[in-house]
């Protein structure tokens, strides 16, 4: 596949342009810890984080310790790539059913608050905002997002906590469902390739937040 020479930048849309909850859309999800504080601090933050989401998409349905069953957005809802950084993480998602991508994040984001104010004897607001959304229209956004979350951390090939190890292997969990960017590539590797390409080229890797609004 051509290498694509766009500017992150120029792609994202402007501030407040999109407030719409709308069925069959790209979303790129990024929220930040209130004053750039870490919101994950160690290993098993990180895997309390990834395990809502599995709660939240798995196939499986889960229940609490009374015997309550979670939220399940299986079928209303994607996760197509994630990259959770030391202060923010980024999700890219395909919303199907109107209201699933707030429904979730809500849930996600009040679990792990309560889990992380508890573990660090801590109250108040844990993230900056709730969260900030962008919508993605067409391909090439698409691609580049992808790009730019799994290229976040510097030493991004072998990161434990993006989607990028998924993409590799080729083994995913069930939570994660990449088809609809490696369907736009002839294999993973040539997915691998469109990655690397950008870190050889002498273009920064650079992305602006402005087109991100608040959810």
């Amino acid at each position: 596949m051509q290498n694509l020479k766009i500017e992150y930048n120029k792609l994202m849309p402007s501030r407040n342009v999109i407030k719409i909850d709308i069925p069959n859309t790209y979303y790129h999800i990024y929220a930040r810890g209130h004053g750039k504080m870490d919101i994950f601090r160690d290993d098993e933050d990180y895997r309390v984080f990834l395990n809502l989401i599995k709660r939240y998409l798995g196939r499986k349905i889960q229940k609490d310790n009374c015997g309550r069953q979670y939220s399940n957005f299986r079928g209303e809802l994607e996760l197509l790539c994630y990259c959770l950084m030391p202060n923010h993480f980024h999700l890219l998602i395909y919303q199907i059913d109107v209201g699933a991508m707030p429904k979730i994040m809500s849930c996600i984001l009040t679990s792990y608050s309560r889990y992380f104010n508890k573990k660090y004897c801590l109250s108040g607001t844990m993230f900056g905002t709730r969260y900030k959304a962008s919508m993605i229209c067409g391909d090439d956004y698409l691609l580049h997002i992808s790009r730019y979350i799994h290229l976040n951390p510097k030493n991004w090939t072998d990161y434990c906590y993006s989607s990028i190890k998924c993409y590799r292997s080729n083994k995913m969990p069930e939570w994660v469902i990449p088809n609809r960017i490696l369907d736009l590539f002839l294999s993973t590797n040539e997915y691998m390739g469109f990655l690397n390409d950008y870190c050889k080229s002498d273009t920064p890797l650079d992305y602006t937040n402005s087109g991100l609004i608040d959810s």
